[in-house]
């Protein structure tokens, strides 16, 4: 009876794969009620979201990058912020005068500047804040700001290159130059070469240009540095201004050698400020960088911390001509550091804002060559006629020995 009752094939003598005792049928509910159950997706979900947030908050980190965490003072220091009023010029001077500095905000948009002022006055309990008007386009207003702030301060210990445009559509200057090469390069030069001696009086000092990655797409066109012939708003002419921004700084490193002046430069990072403005394609294309420029790209914050070390930093004290990223200083390609190209630049760009050579054009230059022209084909008054009609304010305003 025993043998009848028993399945066949079920019995550990017919070969069975079981162990005794093994019942597959309450095995399977069980992998059911723990894989396939409501707990099971739960649990699996949330395991999946904690991954997901562990892993964008890492990715956010990474974008954002490194901040200047040292918290030495300045006070007193005098300092000079050009393009302030928003993003990064704007936290840059919020930092700065938490530290006690004495700070000049160079805005082109005085009303603009002053809501800024009264916001970072509240905000740093520092009082010793100032609304100048500068517009970077116009080279008559450049000199009226260093006229005008030699008179009112004896020293400079810090000057910060920080205003610019990108990628805006092609227009000209108050003195007839492409927009972006005029405000990006040649206000901050005429502005910088103004303020040597005031430097060099208060050295040690140090100067911070903002310039760009975008360098890397840059190349200067001698034979059209205006665009004239032909205009690109991102891969041309701001890239080209980036890169003379760089070149300006290595071959400005080289002049102010032994008189304890550094200049560095910078690419702050990608950084949702208001510089994309002039964003010329689709409106739902905006919307989406619009949306996604608020978790992957920088914050105005995180965007000034490389300036803040290049102006801030005590281990920086006699770091110069250097170029850096995320607090971090990279090598140059080989066209950003090209001083032939540096030289020719320095010598077109003082003939363009009326400079006097600082050094004697090299012997094999042709003297006999045109003057650089303008964008309606005349000579440049600025660089024929610009060092004469300095002369009147040449110890005011002139003075780069």
């Amino acid at each position: 009876m025993s043998e009848a009752a028993t399945p066949p094939g079920s019995g550990p003598e017919r070969g069975s794969v079981f162990p005794p005792g093994f019942d597959p049928t309450a095995e399977s509910a069980e992998k059911t009620l723990c894989f396939r159950g409501f707990w099971a997706w739960a649990v699996l979900i949330l395991l999946i979201a904690i991954c997901v947030s562990v892993f964008m908050w890492l990715l956010r980190k990474c974008i954002q990058g490194p901040a200047y965490r040292k918290a030495n003072r300045i006070d007193g220091k005098v300092v000079i912020v050009t393009g302030c009023n928003t993003g990064i010029g704007k936290e840059t001077v919020l930092e700065l005068a938490k530290r006690g500095a004495r700070v000049y905000m160079a805005c082109r948009d005085a009303g603009r500047c002053e809501a800024a002022r009264l916001e970072i006055m509240d905000r740093s309990h520092n009082q010793q804040l100032f609304n100048r008007t500068l517009d970077l386009g116009s080279l008559q207003s450049v000199r009226n700001f260093v006229e005008r702030f030699k008179a009112e301060e004896s020293r400079l210990d810090l000057l910060i290159n920080n205003a610019g445009v990108m990628a805006c559509p092609r227009t000209l200057t108050t003195d007839g130059y492409e927009q972006q090469f005029g405000v990006n390069h040649l206000g901050h030069f005429l502005l910088t070469n103004l303020l040597l001696d005031r430097l060099k009086q208060s050295s040690p000092s140090r100067i911070v240009v903002v310039s760009s990655a975008a360098h890397l797409f840059g190349r200067i066109n001698r034979e059209d540095l205006m665009s004239e012939k032909k205009y690109g708003k991102f891969f041309g002419a701001y890239s080209q201004s980036k890169l003379a921004n760089i070149l300006f700084t290595c071959k400005l490193s080289s002049i102010l050698k032994n008189s304890r002046v550094t200049v560095n430069c910078c690419h702050p990072g990608v950084v949702r400020t208001e510089l994309n403005r002039h964003f010329a394609g689709p409106g739902w294309m905006k919307s989406v960088l619009q949306t996604g420029s608020l978790y992957f790209f920088k914050s105005p914050k995180a965007g000034a911390q490389t300036s803040l070390r290049l102006a801030l930093d005590p281990g920086l004290e006699g770091s110069t001509g250097g170029y850096y990223s995320d607090c971090m200083r990279w090598p140059l390609v080989p066209w950003a550091r090209n001083m032939e190209t540096a030289d020719w630049l320095w010598r077109e760009s003082e003939k363009l804002v009326g400079l006097p050579p600082m050094e004697p054009p090299p012997p094999n230059q042709n003297q006999n060559q045109n003057p650089t022209q303008n964008s309606n084909g005349t000579q440049n008054g600025n660089a024929a006629n610009g060092s004469r009609e300095m002369q009147s304010v040449e110890t005011v305003v002139v003075n780069r020995s």
